[in-house]
């Protein structure tokens, strides 16, 4: 059940006190022997609040002088990309991020304009830069918690591929700086803020960059030719600049919906929990933007880090972000000549099964990996992979010649990709996903959140197909249970189980105290509702053993 304030606006006593956030971050010091004050690399980096001991200044010493150590291991002998968002917890870890680099002879590769970076504009500068093998391979730092809430801050490392970390080396990362925290930091080498500047940094127009490369990728010409209006939302976040710039340099209809930058977020309207979470594919929080949805032929939001969309339209309101990525991905099988017909389309595992519908019918490849973008990064990198996805709204694909453009989530291109679709084709991408339901089904597709401890996600992470002992699933015969990804082999940290108009997946968060379960039919939302049953019972079954 949502909050009762869910999708309305935040009222005083919602907001976060910057200050007291802040002070937190200085003068907390985490216990490096409790678990929940350790360094803990999730799905995409480390986050967690000053307050609660699980993001403050001992932490981000560590694992930035575990970076650089890591760093060093592998010969990565280039300057370390530095970006940050707007979270108030973002500034304070850059900081000391910077002094520990430079303190290490490291030097860091920051904004030109002293403004925020989006996850994707640090992607794409990591490419640029190792682009044609050079020998001082660089790699990148983003200090971001995404969409978390305000009191959240966040630690993200890419390695010179441009993309998130694999999990071998964020856990390689994550014990050394545990054990930098054991060791009461002793190891860690450090300068003043004033030498860093003044010694170990270079300055890059990261805005310029990117926005001067999105031709390369989008067509923009068509989007300016049919008059497309759109409504881009940054909501708060890092692609607060970027927006007004791809608007006054293409010549675009577009409005920078919400301009405002404030670390409190007092804007925003409250999620389905009656938190500030800035989640565009969350129709709670994008309440906003969906009210204003006739002003504009495409309304867009993005997170704190730009590396989600979500995607409004004047018939549809906010589009599932299952929906959309079916959508984009049959619109840009069609209309990029250039890429290789060998290439294949990825989609985690929890995403829609209406992906592999509209992919077998382009005579494509769908190459499923875990929750994670981590496990697309090989395939974006290589040209191998054309388009790479997550139900949670994050995706990225090749440029229009076929090759890589960033290896990490970009919520400004799909953004820009929506009213694309809608200038070439005349069809709002929510009217283009009415006509896949008639061609392909209607899918109902939902996830349940609860919450776990430390002790029962390391159980469902576990599970093992002995879990399931039955043979059906809602009246349907099982057809597989996956406990690895079909596309790379790689564990899923959880279960997923298929019948033949079915499936459900159970797996713990990455990033919160909860597990999540997933769950798709195409026999309707009754149906749906038995396989959730069934997938609830099957979960707190083996979380009670």
């Amino acid at each position: 059940m949502a909050h009762d304030r869910a999708g309305r606006p935040a009222r005083p006593t919602d907001l976060v006190d910057i200050a007291h956030l802040v002070t937190a971050y200085y003068s907390r010091v985490p216990d490096p022997a409790e678990p929940s004050q350790q360094v803990v690399f999730g799905t995409s980096g480390h986050r967690g609040s000053s307050e609660d001991c699980a993001f403050n200044e001992a932490h981000i010493m560590a694992i930035t002088q575990a970076i650089v150590e890591y760093r060093a291991t592998r010969d990565i002998t280039g300057p370390v990309y530095l970006a940050r968002d707007t979270h108030a917890l973002s500034e304070p870890a850059w900081t000391t991020a910077l002094e520990v680099l430079a303190g290490n002879d490291v030097t860091a590769v920051i904004d030109a304009r002293d403004r925020y970076t989006p996850t994707p504009a640090l992607s794409h500068a990591v490419l640029r830069h190792n682009r044609g093998g050079t020998k001082h391979q660089a790699d990148g730092i983003v200090v971001t918690p995404s969409h978390n809430p305000p009191r959240d801050g966040g630690f993200k490392y890419n390695p010179p591929h441009g993309g998130p970390a694999d999990t071998k080396a964020t856990d390689a990362i994550a014990a050394r700086a545990n054990e930098l925290l054991r060791g009461g930091l002793s190891a860690v080498k450090r300068v003043s803020l004033t030498q860093a500047l003044s010694t170990h940094v270079e300055r890059y127009d990261y805005l310029d960059h990117y926005v001067a490369d999105l031709p390369n990728a989008l067509n923009l010409d068509a989007i300016r030719g049919a008059g497309i209006r759109m409504g881009a939302d940054p909501m708060g976040g890092a692609s607060v600049d970027y927006w007004e710039e791809i608007g006054q340099r293409f010549d675009l209809e577009l409005e920078v919906v919400n301009p405002f930058v404030d670390p409190t977020w007092r804007f925003m309207t409250l999620d389905s929990d009656g938190k500030i979470r800035m989640d565009p594919s969350s129709r709670h929080a994008m309440a906003a933007l969906v009210g204003i949805k006739d002003d504009y032929d495409i309304s867009t939001g993005n997170d704190a880090d730009a590396d989600r969309h979500g995607i409004v339209t004047p018939d549809g309101g906010l589009m599932n972000p299952n929906h959309f990525l079916a959508v984009a991905i049959e619109y840009l099988v069609a209309n990029r000549m250039w890429w290789d017909a060998l290439t294949k389309i990825g989609k985690t595992v929890v995403s829609s099964s209406m992906i592999d519908r509209v992919v077998n019918v382009l005579g494509r490849d769908v190459y499923e990996v875990p929750v994670g973008f981590k496990w697309f990064v090989p395939g974006l990198f290589s040209g191998s992979l054309a388009f790479g996805g997550e139900e949670s709204a994050g995706a990225s694909f090749l440029r229009m010649d076929g090759t890589v453009w960033t290896t990490d989530k970009d919520g400004i291109l799909l953004a820009l990709l929506a009213a694309e679709i809608a200038a070439v084709t005349g069809q709002t991408p929510s009217a283009r996903y009415g006509e896949l339901e008639r061609q392909y089904g209607s899918p109902a597709y939902a996830r349940i959140d609860a919450a776990a401890t430390s002790a029962q996600k390391a159980k469902l992470a576990a599970l093992t197909p002995d879990a399931v002992t039955g043979t059906e699933i809602a009246g349907e015969e099982i057809t597989g249970i996956l406990t690895t990804a079909r596309g790379n082999g790689a564990p899923l940290g959880g279960l997923k189980v298929t019948t033949e108009n079915a499936w459900f997946a159970a797996r713990p968060s990455g990033t919160e105290d909860k597990y999540k379960i997933y769950a798709e039919s195409f026999l309707g939302s009754e149906h749906l509702t038995q396989v959730q049953a069934a997938a609830e019972e099957m979960v707190n079954q083996a979380l009670a053993e």
